[in-house]
């Protein structure tokens, strides 16, 4: 059964045609061609499909894009503003946090969640929280370091 809905990404409306087994990735990637949001195992364990949700971390890949109507989503392609990478983009960039960059896009996602939770953690609580996304090119102490440069600045006010 489809269902006409309205799902607010990135700050834009978007009326869209959702079946209800339809993923939250899928529409995304399909019919709103924002492809910085990654598939990569569809079983919610890689964390390259994490978007926000009201600024919470979830798997895109088994969320049901139905259950999102009314709800704020961010993508990567949301983060940047008026020409100007949020801190922790500019971070991964400043770290050479990525070789292949195929999880980037999910590892800064769940970082930002995290960060938002919590703006000054430990190395522990980082590498607990940031445990269900995946780097096929094991660039975890770079990842760290982005993560610390953020944690340990002033950031500008979320959105």
């Amino acid at each position: 059964m489809v269902k006409k809905t309205r799902l607010h990404v990135n700050d834009t409306a978007h009326d869209v045609e959702l079946d209800a087994d339809q993923s939250l990735l899928s529409v995304l990637r399909e019919d709103l061609n924002l492809t910085g949001t990654k598939y990569g195992c569809g079983e919610a364990q890689c964390g390259t499909c994490t978007v926000l949700i009201d600024g919470q971390p979830i798997r895109s890949c088994i969320t049901k894009a139905i259950s999102v109507e009314g709800k704020r989503l961010t993508t990567i392609e949301g983060l940047e503003k008026n020409g100007e990478l949020h801190p922790v983009q500019q971070a991964f960039l400043d770290e050479d946090a990525m070789q292949c960059a195929f999880c980037t896009s999910g590892m800064i996602m769940s970082a930002v969640g995290f960060l938002t939770k919590n703006p000054n953690p430990t190395d522990q609580e980082i590498v607990r929280f940031m445990q269900g996304n995946v780097c096929r090119c094991g660039t975890y102490p770079r990842i760290m370091a982005a993560i610390h440069r953020v944690a340990h600045k002033p950031r500008r006010n979320e959105r």
